[in-house]
């Protein structure tokens, strides 16, 4: 079976995010002066084959795990979907 999964990638609460900050400066001198808090992340589509939805959200996770994300850093979040 295909599965698609949707996985988003952002930078621990806890840190400050400079890029976001960036962002939110140049923002608010544009003339978006209500936005607050602004955080960059990463969004990633990928397209796996596994038997079933669990095994295929248990190949995600360790993908995330141990490729995508540093765990000192980063947070991650993933919706998965079967390809009909």
């Amino acid at each position: 079976m295909k599965f698609y999964a949707q996985i988003n990638v952002m930078p621990l609460k806890a840190l400050l995010d400079p890029q976001g900050k960036a962002v939110l400066n140049s923002a608010v001198k544009t003339g978006f002066e209500t936005l607050r808090n602004v955080r960059i992340g990463k969004h990633i589509d990928v397209e796996i084959e596994a038997s079933n939805e669990a095994e295929a959200s248990k190949k995600i996770d360790e993908f995330c795990s141990k490729v995508l994300v540093n765990p000192i850093i980063e947070s991650y979040e993933f919706t998965i979907a079967e390809v009909k």
